[in-house]
């Protein structure tokens, strides 16, 4: 699993997942949400067009897997908050 990792500045909570997803709101709470739904549209884009990797850049493979798996669990209609805050 990627790192997860939590900053508060100004009054605003920020939640980051592996430098890839990064959510933003005024407590935990929303910052959370917004985190899920960064996820959620990553995930979906990545299951609509594939990945593809230039030459240069190795995709890290466990968090492809990562990705991947909260893919299978939102195409199923499954709530991805429990895998992500495992």
């Amino acid at each position: 699993m990627p790192a997860l990792s939590i900053t508060e500045a100004g009054g605003r909570v920020r939640l980051d997942l592996g430098g890839f997803a990064r959510g933003e709101g005024s407590s935990l709470h929303e910052a959370a949400d917004d985190l899920i739904l960064s996820i959620l549209r990553l995930v979906i884009a990545f299951r609509a067009t594939g990945f593809r990797a230039c030459g240069e850049a190795q995709p890290d493979i466990e968090t492809m897997n990562f990705l991947y798996e909260l893919g299978e669990i939102a195409a199923a209609g499954g709530d991805i908050r429990s895998r992500v805050f495992a």
